[in-house]
């Protein structure tokens, strides 16, 4: 390990993860590298989502490779090829941080309608191919690979955890391309030009009833226990 990280050890968990994810990087993996999440995981397997810890090195002029920027990586591969500013150092530890105010929060939550703008689930939903899990939402970059790229509302989409990992499902339900081909060739032609449409515009747009089931799913279980039975005795008295 480098001289001038001797003092700071990446396991200890009084740190930041931010920085315990780049002095695990700069010690034990170093530029020019490739590196697995699963060993990323494996060293710091007390944090949830250490992975967007790593994504969020980029702005601090990391630069950290995917397969989707190496064709020789697999989709479980990074590739180190440089390490940026020392944010463990004083002074550097805000570096290319990017907060994202409450209000910010509120607002991109709300314009999104609570809901992934990716694949369209919304928050506590289960997932269609992996009924165990439950969708989390959060937020992303609209442009998440760009150097310092924003926190504000217009640089901001609601996404759900697993469409957020753009490398690996987390839930580790991954589909091929082939697969995926597969489904959509089965499609109704009318089906295959929608899906075109949300293609294009990387997000599905809400018919008026998924938004109002997006809102719904906002309130607390209270108040959504009273809501549906009241729709059911609106619809069992025959009312519109």
């Amino acid at each position: 390990m480098a001289e001038d990280v001797v003092w700071m050890d990446w396991r200890s968990k009084e740190l930041g993860t931010r920085i315990r994810v780049a002095l695990w990087l700069h010690g034990e993996i170093g530029e020019g590298k490739r590196f697995s999440k699963q060993q990323l995981r494996k060293a710091i397997p007390d944090v949830e989502q250490v992975d967007r810890r790593m994504r969020d090195l980029r702005p601090a002029g990391w630069v950290i490779k995917t397969y989707r920027d190496m064709a020789s990586l697999s989709p479980d591969e990074l590739f180190l090829e440089k390490i940026g500013t020392h944010i463990w150092e004083p002074g550097q530890r805000s570096i290319g941080l990017r907060a994202i105010s409450g209000k910010v929060r509120r607002e991109v939550m709300e314009r999104d309608k609570h809901r992934c703008v990716r694949c369209g689930i919304s928050a506590g939903e289960a997932y269609s191919d992996d009924l165990d899990s439950s969708a989390r939402l959060t937020l992303g970059h609209v442009t998440p690979h760009r150097h310092g790229s924003a926190a504000q509302l217009e640089d901001l989409v609601t996404e759900c955890a697993r469409c957020n990992e753009t490398a690996k499902h987390l839930t580790g339900v991954q589909f091929s391309a082939e697969q995926v081909w597969d489904r959509i060739q089965e499609l109704p032609k009318k089906e295959k030009a929608k899906l075109l449409s949300w293609m294009a515009a990387d997000r599905r747009p809400m018919s008026d009833t998924e938004q109002a089931w997006a809102n719904y799913r906002q309130l607390p279980a209270v108040h959504r226990e009273a809501l549906s039975k009241r729709l059911g005795l609106v619809l069992s008295a025959g009312e519109g």
